[in-house]
């Protein structure tokens, strides 16, 4: 195998799949990126056996087919140094191959392609299309709710549930919910749903950009694949039934708050500062026109803040883990945000003021 490949062309698929690879390996070749130069073609694979990407670059230069895996985090650290223009030549020399730029050059050790693991290919039973820019919505208003090491292991990831011409992304850790819609071109289809691990979910938004360029996603009974410009990703699937989220979502709350969003979220972030660090827990005092903030902690510390909101309803006092409710204030887009409220043991509702695709569940504390 032999290929020359300018700098820039080589470290962009380069990062794309380093990603995935991980450090502390079981086996010696999944520390490597596996090289296959055919046709003009060059196609970078890493994996951690749970997740797979796939980059490709185009050839210009002289090449000669072949495949090898090389050490990915070595490979990607001689890139990064060479100057912006430089051109590299790769050759394969028996069990190494030789890295060629100016006056550097490079020796690294190999392992056959043989050894490199490939996901099995499942059947795709199902593909449909949605936007660059509405996969990163979905995954960006709810990736923040994904459970992390739970041993209810179904949480530890993202539902994708597709319908007739629509994507819901739904994620959970069983004390809170984040839910958020986008259009996508989908056959009339009855529901269908799968549970894309976390790391897949990860490593899914660093493709993707905040443009209309289209993704091509299929989906088989073990895997998600997704087809990104010139990368394609391909995970497992985590083997669960997620729960019946829609159940969670609180009906019938009467108690209905508009407060600045940006205002709300710093009064949240000021108070938080003495809340007990382990439960971070924080009180919400509702009466018409003003929400107040309280927190305290075992040192005996108190803050307190007030929030000028719209609301005519009875007065209330309730407690939450201040960390949930600002982190959904983050992800909204309304300058006023909208909460609706039962009791103090109802969990709260939040979204935008203005209805908008995404719709967030906080279970409330006991303080």
């Amino acid at each position: 195998m032999k290929l020359s490949i300018s700098r820039d062309q080589l470290l962009k698929p380069l990062q794309q799949v380093s990603g995935v690879v991980e450090k502390r390996q079981t086996l010696p070749v999944l520390a490597n990126v596996l090289m296959v130069v055919d046709g003009g073609k060059l196609a970078l694979t890493g994996t951690d056996l749970e997740v797979e990407l796939i980059a490709r670059a185009e050839l210009s230069g002289e090449f000669g087919d072949g495949e090898i895996t090389v050490p990915a985090r070595k490979l990607l650290d001689i890139c990064k140094s060479l100057p912006a223009s430089a051109e590299i030549e790769i050759r394969q020399d028996g069990q190494k191959i030789t890295l060629k730029s100016g006056k550097s050059r490079f020796s690294l050790a190999t392992l056959p392609a043989n050894e490199f693991p490939n996901l099995e290919e499942g059947v795709g039973a199902f593909s449909f299309t949605i936007t660059q820019k509405g996969l990163k919505k979905l995954i960006d208003k709810t990736s923040f709710a994904m459970a992390q090491q739970d041993v209810r292991y179904y949480l530890n990831g993202m539902l994708f549930e597709v319908t007739a011409g629509r994507l819901r992304s739904v994620a959970t850790d069983g004390h809170r919910l984040a839910m958020c819609d986008a259009e996508a071109r989908t056959d009339d289809v009855e529901r269908m749903q799968v549970i894309v691990p976390r790391k897949g979910v990860q490593e899914l938004a660093r493709l993707l950009n905040d443009d209309e360029g289209e993704v091509t996603i299929t989906l088989g009974s073990n895997h998600i694949r997704a087809t990104v410009g010139n990368v394609t990703f391909t995970s497992k699937l985590i083997d669960g039934k997620f729960p019946d989220y829609e159940r969670v979502l609180p009906k019938g709350g009467d108690k209905i708050v508009l407060a600045n969003r940006e205002e709300l979220r710093q009064s949240l972030s000021r108070a938080a500062i003495l809340s007990n660090e382990k439960f971070r827990g924080i009180r919400l005092l509702l009466t018409p026109d003003l929400l107040r903030i309280q927190a305290n902690n075992p040192d005996q510390e108190e803050a307190e803040e007030d929030v000028t909101v719209e609301y005519n309803g009875s007065s209330l006092e309730i407690g939450f883990n201040v960390q949930y409710l600002m982190d959904v204030l983050g992800v909204l887009d309304n300058a006023t945000a909208k909460l609706t409220l039962g009791d103090s043991n109802s969990s709260a509702l939040l979204q935008d003021s203005e209805g908008g695709s995404s719709v967030y569940v906080v279970m409330p504390m006991r303080l």
